[in-house]
């Protein structure tokens, strides 16, 4: 008899499944990119709020600093709200059967 019972497996195969699917939503590129440019939008919307004159002479009086900065927390905004509305969906392997591996793919296509 084996020391771990049919449930004990499934609950532990069940939670790494959860862990896995965690993982990866955790890097899905819009989450990273949209982080990133709400950061930077905030840092040069900050930066645009009060201007130099010397700042606006160079920009033909166009505050582009404030501007630029509520382009990009815009563009942040989307990738977030995106990311949001259309989670990702972690790739499921049926039982038995072995994940793709990339050497196998490209073995198979240079003959």
């Amino acid at each position: 008899m084996s020391e771990f019972s049919e449930k004990d497996v499934q609950r532990e195969v069940t939670e790494l499944q959860g862990k896995s699917a965690t993982a990866f939503r955790l890097f899905d590129i819009r989450r990273i990119i949209g982080g990133l440019f709400v950061v930077y939008g905030i840092i040069v919307t900050i930066a645009g709020i009060s201007p130099s004159d010397a700042d606006l002479e160079k920009a033909q009086d166009v505050n582009i600093n404030l501007w630029t900065g509520l382009a990009m927390l815009a563009l942040g905004v989307f990738f977030l709200v995106w990311l949001k509305l259309r989670p990702t969906v972690p790739p499921v392997v049926a039982e038995g059967a072995e994940p793709p591996s990339p050497s196998s793919s490209s073995s198979s296509s240079s003959e």
